[in-house]
């Protein structure tokens, strides 16, 4: 049996990441959202959440023992010093569960599997990838999408998008790149080409 190619999807916000991952996910790949796994490592990882409570304040978890997000949101985002506190606690414990997941995912004899991470440099994902995807959109595309998509205002959004990285550094650090504002059938036959290319 031929050995899983893992390729890292990553992009700045209101990119189309999500509807590039549902195409591979469509095309049989396996799809592992790290959004998701972050979320769940709030939920059962004592370790981490204690640590989160040290370094944010004890009434970042609610009396029902579950993790205020938003609050933690608001003081993880309220600096750069901070955010880099929030990522490099939570990070470790993330990339543990994705790793857990690619063998899952490897044993059950996957082709392709996806590791879907906007913080894909940064958490240190792609060291776990034999290739990198990157989704990149014109910016007037992305105001609109996060605007509609999380029901903000246009400051607030840009916002966002300010306090991400440029497209540039996505590209530069990727082995292709696909552009989230085509036609859905046109990015389902580029993508299919793409991992024909990557075929091990």
């Amino acid at each position: 049996m031929a050995e899983s190619v893992i390729i890292g999807l990553t992009g700045p916000t209101g990119a189309g990441k999500s509807t590039v991952a549902g195409i591979l996910g469509a095309l049989g790949c396996a799809v592992i959202d790290c959004d998701r796994t972050a979320r769940q490592v709030l939920v059962d990882c004592e370790p981490c959440v204690r640590e989160l409570r040290q370094e944010f304040g004890d009434d970042i978890v609610a009396e029902n023992g579950s993790v205020d997000r938003a609050l933690l949101a608001r003081r993880a985002f309220s600096s750069h010093e901070k955010t880099r506190r929030l990522n490099e606690i939570t990070h470790p414990w993330i990339l543990r569960r994705v790793r857990r997941e690619i063998d899952g995912w490897k044993a059950e004899g996957r082709e392709f599997i996806i590791v879907d991470a906007p913080l894909l440099f940064e958490s240190g994902a792609e060291k776990l990838c034999d290739r990198i995807l990157a989704v990149i959109t014109p910016l007037p595309v992305r105001l609109e999408r996060i605007i509609r998509r999380d029901n903000i205002d246009r400051e607030m959004a840009l916002s966002r998008i300010r306090a991400q990285q440029e497209d540039a550094y996505y590209t530069e650090r990727s082995d292709a790149c696909l552009r989230g504002d085509e036609d859905p059938g046109e990015l389902r036959r580029q993508a299919a080409a793409l991992l024909e290319r990557w075929r091990r």
